[in-house]
């Protein structure tokens, strides 16, 4: 299963609903954002604690986001994320960051489609679970400071 994380910006319910269609709810999980840099570490981890194979994060255009940067903001997260899945042994790649330009829903069709090819040949365990420890220490680490 592969969770698909939009910007409500770029994709809109006609092309959400073809997505849906060509992939069927059973392989595409899709969540609507206000933006795509509301996306954060955590949410991104929860979607593979709750079973996902791989994420797709797909955002507006760099110069066309209407909140400034949230679409850089959200490249930085899923590839802080995709280091954090091959740290933890689940192989690098399972994180996908797509450019939405108006009109090309297609290209966005291909890419979850190649996506899902390439983590069909993957063969890491399909669920995680992380444990969260508190830090007695109050420094932040790595992943804390790129959120």
């Amino acid at each position: 299963m592969i969770h698909l994380f939009y910007c409500s910006n770029s994709v809109t319910e006609s092309e959400a609903r073809q997505l849906t269609a060509r992939f069927g709810s059973d392989e595409l999980k899709m969540l609507s954002l206000p933006c795509s840099g509301k996306i954060t570490i955590p949410y991104l981890v929860k979607a593979f604690e709750s079973g996902a194979d791989g994420v797709v994060l797909c955002c507006c255009v760099p110069a066309e986001c209407r909140n400034l940067e949230g679409n850089l903001r959200a490249s930085k997260r899923a590839q802080a994320v995709d280091s954090l899945m091959e740290e933890v042994g689940l192989g690098k790649n399972r994180v996908l960051t797509i450019t939405r330009y108006e009109g090309d829903i297609e290209q966005v069709i291909q890419s979850v489609a190649n996506f899902q090819t390439g983590l069909g040949a993957t063969s890491a365990p399909s669920r995680v679970t992380v444990i969260h420890r508190e830090s007695t220490s109050g420094a932040h680490t790595r992943r804390e400071t790129a959120a």
